[in-house]
């Protein structure tokens, strides 16, 4: 089911829909840097055989949505698009609503959360619960280059470049990284406006862990080389053990859901998920 979204500054976001009978809820997926939901068929399956809906859209600058590939005109823009894509799903449905970012999307999932602590964010909105597949939380970037994104950022913030990310870094599945190159959908593009939201959106995040409230499972791999997995390990270590739960995979790449062990991580899912489920369902609301 195809649907549409406006974003604040007249672009329109390309989304979609699996729905679910008798679902427990919504699941809200936010993609990664340079890819879109096309990729997430069988994560969307997955999590309708665990009895909940998802809802899911292109980001701004990404797949079949409108905006410059890699660049946000302002510095929330990915924060407020998912605000506008939550009201339209709880619009929609009622009961739960969950948040699965992965990559990017993890790191714009944790911020959006991150944003319902004080003080209050314009575009925050209460969700659920929220899952994080092999989140930003360091994007491997060293002092130098963190002072010359501070510095020539300003004067050149929509000038897009190549990410630098190798694809095969994304999965040890030699068909996976082939159907990534293939792909005419995937691009590599990345501005400094977006790459600042990167590097503030991490360290707002790991500064926050401790007064995390909304449970978290999160999903990392130990192997990653797109992103740092010391970030993520951090944030679990700083977060309250009784509302994020944390687990490595070793020896995975980047896309955990990809990966040949995906069965593994989607056990994990689902069974905290199912558990999830029963909590909120004797939670009053």
């Amino acid at each position: 089911m195809d649907k549409l979204l406006e974003t604040r500054d007249g672009l329109t976001l390309r989304g979609r829909e699996w729905p679910c009978a008798d679902a427990a809820g919504t699941i809200v997926i936010v993609h990664g840097l340079g890819e879109h939901i096309g990729r997430y068929e069988h994560v969307a399956a997955f999590l309708n055989g665990h009895r909940w809906r998802v809802v899911a859209y292109d980001q701004r600058g990404h797949g079949k949505s409108e905006g410059e590939r890699g660049r946000l005109r302002r510095g929330d823009d990915l924060l407020v698009d998912l605000a506008q894509a939550i009201d339209a799903a709880r619009a929609e449905h009622a009961g739960p609503l969950v948040l699965l970012g992965h990559s990017l999307g993890g790191l714009v999932a944790a911020r959006f959360v991150a944003g319902a602590l004080p003080p209050l964010a314009a575009w925050s909105r209460p969700v659920d619960a929220l899952v994080l597949s092999s989140p930003v939380f360091d994007p491997g970037m060293n002092a130098l280059q963190k002072l010359m994104l501070a510095v020539l950022g300003p004067l050149t913030p929509d000038l897009a470049v190549g990410n630098g990310l190798d694809p095969a870094w994304i999965s040890r599945d030699p068909a996976v990284v082939a159907a990534y190159k293939a792909d005419p959908l995937v691009h590599d593009r990345i501005a400094p406006r977006l790459a600042r939201f990167i590097v503030e959106g991490d360290e707002f995040v790991r500064h926050d862990a401790p007064l995390w409230k909304v449970p978290t499972l999160l999903l990392y791999a130990g192997s990653d080389r797109c992103v740092v997995p010391a970030g993520s390990a951090a944030f679990a270590a700083a977060a309250p053990k009784d509302v994020v739960t944390a687990q490595v995979f070793a020896t995975l790449f980047h896309e955990i859901f990809n990966e040949p062990e995906q069965a593994e991580v989607f056990s994990v899912l689902g069974a905290w998920l199912d558990t999830l489920a029963v909590t909120l369902s004797r939670s009053p609301r």
